[in-house]
């Protein structure tokens, strides 16, 4: 039988915001008294966009754009009943998309 954890996947496009998420996601499960891994940093996804600069002439003159992901994974080893009853409870920033699975 394995043993039981939660994994947290955390994306944002502001990565200060981000790192501070999963500081309070790491500081709330240790105080609840479970085992922490990570937060880990996985690869930041770049989404580039070209946009012409004028609508008409020009076609040489563009604009590049881009989106930067950043995402980070945390897993919360030999979790409680407190400590998923806190997480739940646990109010993140607006920019930042949080993914639980056990």
């Amino acid at each position: 039988m394995t043993t039981p954890r939660i994994r947290i996947r955390l994306k944002a496009y502001d990565h200060k915001l981000l790192d501070q998420s999963a500081g309070e996601i790491v500081e709330t499960a240790k105080r609840t008294g479970a085992k922490i891994a990570g937060p880990i940093p996985l690869p930041t996804k770049i989404n580039k966009y070209t946009v012409l600069r004028s609508p008409h002439t020009d076609k040489k003159s563009r604009e590049q754009f881009e989106i930067r992901t950043h995402k980070r994974l945390l897993d919360i080893l030999e979790p409680t009943q407190q400590t998923l009853d806190a997480l739940m409870k646990l109010d993140l920033s607006a920019g930042v998309d949080v993914e639980f699975k056990t």
